[in-house]
């Protein structure tokens, strides 16, 4: 791409986000928390990589950071260079008490951030490289899935309330499919 056409590019993706944090300061003021640039700066984050472990999200941040300095917009991300690490986590805490972020926590798999919450949906996980997916829930309605009606009834769960059923589906993503298949086909041979 021609350093013109790439510098256009950066500037629509930097409005983008000047759009997208003006909507997430809104929403962090009606859900009480006060509007800062760190709280702002990791809304757009996840909302253009989804399902990003802290070790991600604090590279996407500070590339940001980095990103909109000297462009249109600088001031809205301006004060997250300086985001540590535990600043991160107090971020990411506020913000799903706050019910702005989902936290889900694949087992085996660092945990992983979204701003996709409200619905009722579920989740693909790539057990090669890690990678995950969303996908919607085919009842819609939470809970999706109820246990067996007994083993409500018993005194270990009575008075129980169910809301949610979190499901996570295994197996490989295409890339890592394909991969394993040539991988396959080279040990035959």
């Amino acid at each position: 791409m021609r350093p013109d056409k790439t510098r256009r590019v950066d500037l629509i993706n930097c409005r983008r986000n000047v759009e997208g944090m003006e909507g997430f300061a809104t929403q962090l003021r009606r859900r009480g928390l006060r509007n800062t640039p760190q709280r702002r700066a990791v809304l757009i984050a996840l909302a253009e990589a989804p399902h990003s472990t802290v070790a991600e999200l604090s590279a996407v941040v500070a590339q940001a950071a980095h990103r909109a300095i000297g462009e249109a917009g600088a001031p809205a991300v301006a004060g997250v260079d300086g985001l540590s690490r535990q600043g991160l986590y107090n971020v990411l805490d506020d913000l799903t008490r706050a019910g702005l972020v989902r936290c889900i926590q694949p087992a085996g798999s660092p945990t992983r951030y979204e701003v996709r919450v409200g619905d009722n949906h579920h989740h693909l996980v790539c057990r090669r490289c890690g990678s995950a997916e969303d996908v919607s829930c085919a009842v819609g309605a939470a809970p999706c899935l109820q246990p067996a009606e007994h083993s409500l009834e018993s005194e270990e769960h009575k008075g129980f309330v169910i809301d949610e059923a979190e499901v996570i589906w295994w197996g490989m993503c295409e890339q890592c499919s394909s991969l394993n298949d040539v991988v396959k086909a080279d040990a035959s041979q």
